[in-house]
């Protein structure tokens, strides 16, 4: 068995691993070239005024056999009995990897394009404000989570095999690091390659992927779907259908609604991309001037009650970019994405509210679909207050104040920002609860509360506004027996992982 240990670090001392380990290899007892240190869990530790890394390892003799990578063990599925996808995100890509695992052959249907194809319409988004309904940072290879920064913390520990999919990444390019930074990150510009190189194991094994596939119509037989109308046009039979198509489907939600199937409407949370200059947030949480360079960007996570609702930040991005997260004309959304290196001159956060039937009432005559129709009218009213994929933005002191900001500051936004009331593109349920809540933080962290920081409007598409429903044991819809409600927009899931380990549940329902 190996010997375990927790030491502590000053951040200058991590950067040359091998000292590190030869540490560990004295703490243990050994000569750091008779055994082998395997890195378990990473952290920093900023509360005091000397922040430190902590990290655990594991100490192996010469010899001792090493804990067994987890990564995926595949065979051919060519001729295997075939499983259809809808949606090429996270939760898509992991249930066909573990399909295979299992011998089953998954064909995937991607409404969008190959990554490198995808990239030129974000440039076009970005640089002429045009969207592409089927091609934008929802829609493609890799879902949202290629364009969401790699961002791979989760508390699903519970839901399934957490380091099996880590190592799957590790296995396709990721950096080692991921398998024990405390909250690892792989890099928005890293993500491409990565997701390319999980679609060539796919294919390479005997799976499908099929870019610019969209489902369109649903074709049924008593309680199963037996067809899937595809383009607009030819109908692929099918035997098992896993629904995986992220948060934004907003046409597969309506699709399932005309076609008589149960959804939900269910509570999600709405605000705005908070950006900071990245020194501010590194002067706050460093308590320095200068982080240095051994200290990486830092980050906060914060929630406040206010009024009996949370306000909260949600994927917070060091050194990072505000990008536009529309998916059709007529509408402004706003997300946030860091390079690998989070060198960004911003740090952006989510600070959103949470929503639900309480504020749906004005959309009940749309059913099940009234938390999307609510998503939608502060979408289009962003829109409409910009005129195009600008997005409305005021300073925060400014917004505090209510007051219309006269000018705007550097950002990382590139399709531009236009002075407006945030107020205006919010509720006031919404809008109150996030003044009142930067009040607060503002006492409790010096600087936070600054005319410099940015409120960018509308943060929106933070999870499903609506929920499948699927049995707990076979994961199947109640209603359609071989219809496999999976991931974030199918209301199981929240990121990167935790789609991804919802993909590997469902998959493993299948056998």
């Amino acid at each position: 068995m190996p010997m375990s240990f927790q030491l502590k670090f000053s951040p200058q001392d991590v950067v040359d691993a091998d000292w590190v380990n030869e540490q560990f290899a004295k703490s243990a007892g050994f000569d750091a070239h008779t055994c082998k240190v395997v890195w378990r869990k990473k952290s920093l530790d900023a509360r005091g005024r000397a922040p430190f890394f902590l990290i655990t390892a594991d100490v192996y003799v010469t010899g001792e056999l090493l804990e067994a990578e987890l990564g995926y063990r595949l065979k051919s599925v060519e001729k295997a009995s075939p499983v259809h996808i809808i949606g090429a995100g996270p939760a898509g890509l992991f249930c066909a990897l573990e399909l295979i695992e299992l011998g089953l052959k998954p064909i995937v249907l991607e409404r969008g394009k190959a990554v490198k194809e995808r990239r030129r319409d974000l440039a076009i988004m970005n640089r002429e404000k045009v969207v592409n309904p089927d091609s934008n940072y929802c829609f493609g290879e890799g879902g949202a989570g290629t364009y969401s920064d790699g961002k791979l913390y989760t508390r699903s520990n519970k839901r399934g095999p957490v380091q099996k999919v880590l190592q799957c990444l590790v296995d396709h390019g990721a950096p080692d690091s991921i398998l024990y930074d405390a909250h690892p990150h792989i890099g928005t510009n890293k993500l491409p390659q990565l997701v390319e190189g999980i679609r060539e194991t796919i294919v390479a094994h005997g799976g499908e992927i099929r870019f610019e596939t969209r489902v369109d119509g649903l074709v049924m037989e008593s309680d199963r779907i037996v067809g899937l109308r595809l383009n607009g046009g030819a109908i692929e039979k099918v035997d098992k259908v896993v629904l995986a198509t992220g948060h934004s489907a907003r046409d597969i939600f309506e699709m399932l609604v005309d076609a008589n199937i149960a959804i939900e409407a269910k509570p999600f949370a709405i605000g705005v991309r908070l950006e900071h200059p990245q020194s501010i947030i590194d002067q706050i949480q460093y308590k320095c001037d200068d982080r240095g360079e051994f200290l990486p960007p830092s980050s906060y996570s914060l929630v406040e009650q206010v009024q009996g609702r949370g306000v909260f930040s949600f994927c917070m991005c060091p050194g990072g970019i505000i990008a536009p997260a529309a998916t059709a004309a007529g509408e402004v959304v706003v997300n946030g994405w860091s390079p690998s290196k989070r060198n960004g001159n911003f740090a952006n956060s989510g600070f959103v509210v949470s929503v639900d039937d309480r504020d749906f009432n004005d959309f009940n005559a749309h059913g099940e679909l009234r938390a999307l129709r609510y998503q939608q009218h502060w979408e289009q009213l962003a829109y409409q207050t910009s005129g195009s994929l600008s997005a409305p933005a005021q300073r925060m002191e400014d917004f505090i104040q209510g007051k219309l900001s006269r000018d705007l500051p550097s950002n990382s936004y590139i399709p531009g920002l236009v002075s407006a009331q945030i107020g205006d593109v919010l509720s006031s349920a919404v809008h109150t609860r996030i003044r009142e809540s930067l009040v607060v933080l503002g006492k409790k962290m010096k600087a936070f509360r600054t005319n410099d920081a940015i409120l960018v409007g509308i943060e929106s598409r933070t999870s499903s506004p609506v929920r499948i429903p699927r049995h707990s044991v076979t994961l199947t819809h109640p209603q359609i027996l071989n219809l496999f409600p999976c991931g974030e927009g199918a209301g199981y899931a929240g990121g990167i992982m935790s789609a991804a380990l919802d993909g590997i549940r469902v998959a493993q329902a299948q056998i």
